[in-house]
């Protein structure tokens, strides 16, 4: 399948990315790219993990990227192709699911989060399901919107923010908190307060509505059969599996 007009190709997997998993997501990518070309798919050599998501997304010579569930349903839906799933296989999650954990300090003597009701909460940005969407959903139901509230404009930064006194609470996407635990030696200055309901689809990957989606996801689903066993277990990923879009445009925004 040849490009849109002159517009180069893109591809990204941006949403997991740390400097020890650089060359994992690469030889990932170049395992999918091959599948790619084997069904006469073009795809870009390298990704784009530096471009502006949005405006990638929204591409329309994106061959394959991974958004969040809350820009999928209020900005991509109708405007981009739904392509799979990919399942990190979490503790007590359906496959493809996920949760956030509430994040808070080891030495903060707070037990619930109705003590935390005017705490500083720790937010990547307003667009993030797993850091805005899903906590504020899963606090109110307690009574508990976070008045006091600090961007920071990624996970980890919410995270190291909370270990460090300069926020006290975040919501933390299941496997970035993972990846923390592994990574990062302030993880240990932090404990899970609670974890938000398992029943979010996580992350989708999408193409755009150039490409057939059924044949990028055989694509993806043999590149991870094909990955390295340690890669896998690098990346926490299981498999990918199909989620209809309903299931993501079902999840409510916070109020």
């Amino acid at each position: 399948m040849s490009a849109v007009g002159e517009i180069p190709m893109i591809a990204s997997l941006p949403m997991y990315t740390r400097p020890e998993l650089n060359d994992t997501i690469a030889h990932f990518w170049y395992l999918i790219r091959k599948n790619l070309t084997e069904k006469g798919i073009n795809a870009p050599e390298n990704l784009s993990q530096d471009a502006e998501n949005t405006s990638s997304w929204l591409n329309p010579n994106l061959v394959l990227s991974q958004t969040c569930g809350m820009p999928y349903r209020n900005i991509l839906h109708g405007k981009v192709h739904l392509v799979g799933t990919l399942d990190y296989n979490l503790i007590d999650c359906p496959p493809g699911h996920y949760f956030s954990a509430i994040v808070v300090r080891k030495n903060d003597l707070r037990l619930t989060l109705k003590n935390y009701a005017k705490a500083t909460f720790a937010y990547n940005m307003e667009t993030s399901q797993s850091g805005f969407a899903a906590p504020l959903n899963h606090a109110i139901i307690q009574g508990v919107s976070f008045p006091n509230r600090v961007e920071t404009l990624g996970h980890l930064k919410s995270a190291e923010m909370v270990a460090n006194g300069q926020a006290d609470i975040a919501a933390i996407d299941a496997v970035t908190w993972m990846l923390i635990e592994r990574h990062e030696a302030f993880a240990s200055k932090l404990r899970v307060l609670e974890r938000t309901t398992p029943n979010t689809p996580a992350l989708p990957l999408i193409t755009s509505l150039t490409f057939n989606p059924n044949q990028i996801f055989d694509a993806v689903k043999k590149a991870i059969q094909e990955l390295p066993w340690n890669m896998r277990d690098a990346m926490l990923l299981k498999g990918i599996v199909k989620i209809s879009a309903s299931n993501y445009l079902n999840v409510p925004n916070p109020k």
